[in-house]
């Protein structure tokens, strides 16, 4: 059995994660580093692991209950330990990786309860690209810097792509079941920005957490999460304050062509954004 109530943060690159996470540190129940956490790829690894063990599976064959259950507490052993140095009941893990898990968090965290962080996809291109030409000379993780704007933006979205991985993941939600559907959270990019009180709000009485005043003009910063790792490219830094940015411009086509490839996004989370069907003249 799990020992803390955990916050799954996940959702898409450039929206809005750290921030969202900077927030909810601000919550008197809440224990929040604010930084991406391993705890994902360490709980797949160990299944990975686990599953090509041959006395493992040994065991499995003779008593597959009880060594079933074994594996059940061996998993919530390691997420407890993970969170022990803190005696706050409630607890965040960031990890864009949770989003291909969820079934795998509801069998070993039933009332796990995540948030998924979105923003407009041109955006999320206008605010990579913009961080790209202040740190031109670096190149990025998989070796974009070479590209042009539009080759950028089609390995970004690949399905394995920076935006494209987790995007694909988020398609997929729709194929869960409605018990799992209602335990995720949406907070778009822009509600956030414009709106934190009431978006955070929204968030705890969601969770079902007392409200927790905050000034968004006066925050508490920490320590952030190494940018050297991702080269630079996606900075996560914390701001004592909360300002939109400036809307990024971004090439009509690419902005098309996202419209167009997501258009099930674009329903999903911007409706308003979508091209309106032009109305037909009286013959």
């Amino acid at each position: 059995m799990l020992q803390k109530r955990i916050i799954y943060v996940t959702g898409l690159p450039r929206a809005g994660s750290t921030l969202l996470c900077q927030l909810l540190g601000h919550h008197p129940d809440i224990y929040c580093t604010g930084h991406s956490s391993p705890l994902s790829q360490a709980l797949v690894g160990l299944r990975q692991h686990l599953s090509d063990n041959d006395f493992l599976r040994a065991q499995l064959d003779v008593e597959f209950e009880v060594v079933y259950q074994r594996l059940m507490n061996a998993f919530q052993g390691f997420m407890n330990g993970w969170f022990a140095e803190t005696d706050k009941a409630w607890v965040v893990d960031k990890n864009r990786g949770w989003l291909n898990h969820i079934e795998t968090v509801a069998q070993l965290d039933p009332n796990f309860r995540m948030v998924v962080c979105v923003r407009e996809l041109g955006q999320i291109v206008g605010s990579i690209e913009a961080q790209h030409q202040k740190t031109i000379l670096l190149d990025f993780p998989d070796h974009l810097a070479n590209l042009s704007r539009y080759g950028r933006a089609d390995k970004l979205f690949a399905d394995t792509g920076v935006v494209g991985g987790p995007l694909g993941s988020l398609e997929a939600l729709q194929d869960l079941s409605t018990g799992l559907q209602e335990r995720l959270y949406y907070v778009v990019f822009e509600h956030l920005m414009q709106e934190p009180v009431s978006v955070m709000q929204g968030v705890y009485e969601w969770l079902q957490l007392p409200k927790a005043e905050f000034d968004p003009q006066n925050l508490t910063v920490k320590p952030h999460e190494s940018d050297s790792y991702y080269r630079f490219k996606y900075p996560h830094a914390t701001r004592t304050a909360i300002a939109s940015p400036r809307p990024h411009a971004i090439p009509p086509r690419i902005q098309q062509q996202l419209q167009q490839k997501y258009a099930w996004f674009y329903q999903t989370f911007y409706p308003g954004l979508l091209p309106q069907p032009k109305a037909e003249s009286a013959s």
